[in-house]
């Protein structure tokens, strides 16, 4: 019976977590999940699975940690294992972070080519880890893709960040043309911006709603994909999610606007952009499908159960030639400090179960 724990932090990774839930509770193995942040424990319809406290972890004994965050405690039992909390988004300071390894991590399932040679350069340096390239959990439910239902008018998904130098949403003029356009009747649009975004800029968003307007306030963003003919975005990692069902995306000023985007820099543009991606233009959607194989090629939507894969097999096997992981001090000390539990107790090398699940050694 092995015991596995869903460690996230903000609400958008819950998403991410029910896939990987949905798999565990399929092959009857345990499974709780812990948030660092306080206000993300309201959005769970399961409350029952959720752990309050670390003593609850920590009593709890994980065998596997599923983590959707850059660190998690040192001091929580089992393997720790990096499922992460979204594709590379094109910002700076995301692909820095991306791939900074923090020294908390034994396994790294990885979403795609792209990301798994780096990560499995970085493991070769660092020697106290391993990756296994797995694709991604949140996007199970893309897959299979199914066929839009054609409606009267297209349907316009908007999205944005909370990164205020690339935030649509924060752009008066942006969002006066988006005003213009729903008006216009021509389009079915459908909104949701990034939980981070101030609620006065959501705020003046939902003011739209009507005939032609609808606003979500959700972090459940595959039923909205699937609804929605392109996407109108900016820089965020929601762009990648959606480009996985091969539809174009428009993007306003995109920190990287590859040849797999539609990039406009100029307000005047969104509309002419609008129009050009419901075209499919065939340049485009050559260069999503190149886009798609490095990034993410797996569409069986079983990545959930690679992941479960991996990890078991990482828990149950010989670890011996890895190296303990880093000190790490100032890491720890600031995890202890967010979680308002002091102890000296760190594990250093990861938790291997014997062939007698009750012979433990860390």
């Amino acid at each position: 019976m092995y015991k596995f724990l869903i460690y996230i932090s903000h609400p958008y990774s819950i998403p991410i977590g029910m896939p990987l839930q949905k798999e565990i509770e399929n092959r009857g193995y345990q499974v709780y999940w812990f948030s660092d942040l306080e206000y993300t424990k309201k959005y769970f319809d399961s409350p029952n699975l959720l752990l309050q406290t670390v003593k609850e972890v920590i009593d709890y004994q994980p065998h596997i940690v599923l983590t959707a965050t850059d660190i998690v405690p040192d001091f929580f039992s089992g393997i720790k294992v990096q499922i992460f909390h979204g594709f590379l988004s094109n910002k700076r300071e995301e692909m820095k972070s991306h791939f900074r390894i923090r020294g908390f991590f034994d396994l790294y399932t990885t979403q795609g080519p792209s990301t798994t040679k780096v990560f499995e350069t970085l493991a070769n340096k660092h020697g106290y880890f391993e990756v296994v390239e797995t694709g991604w959990s949140k996007v199970d439910p893309l897959f299979p893709i199914e066929e839009k239902i054609k409606t009267e008018r297209p349907v316009v998904l908007i999205s944005s960040t909370f990164t205020t130098r690339l935030s649509l949403a924060k752009n008066e003029a942006v969002f006066a043309e988006i005003k213009r356009l729903v008006a216009s009747g021509n389009y079915d649009f459908l909104c949701v911006l990034h939980p981070k975004l101030e609620d006065n800029i959501k705020d003046k968003f939902k003011t739209l709603t009507g005939e032609h307007f609808t606003y979500f306030d959700t972090t459940d963003l595959i039923p909205l994909f699937k609804k929605a003919d392109i996407m109108f975005s900016d820089t965020t990692s929601a762009i990648i999610e959606f480009l996985l069902q091969k539809k174009p995306v428009v993007t306003f000023r995109n920190n990287k606007p590859d040849d797999h985007l539609i990039d406009i820099t100029e307000v005047s543009e969104i509309e002419n952009g609008i129009k050009l991606a419901l075209t499919k233009p065939s340049k485009t959607m050559d260069a999503i499908e190149k886009y798609i194989h490095i990034t993410h090629p797996y569409f069986d939507g079983k990545s959930s159960v690679r992941i479960i894969d991996a990890a078991i097999a990482f828990l149950n096997k010989d670890k011996s030639h890895l190296k303990s992981k880093p000190l790490n001090l100032v890491r720890k000390r600031n995890i202890r400090k967010l979680l308002h539990y002091f102890t000296f107790k760190s594990y250093s090398k990861p938790l291997t179960l014997t062939l007698d699940s009750t012979n433990k050694k860390q």
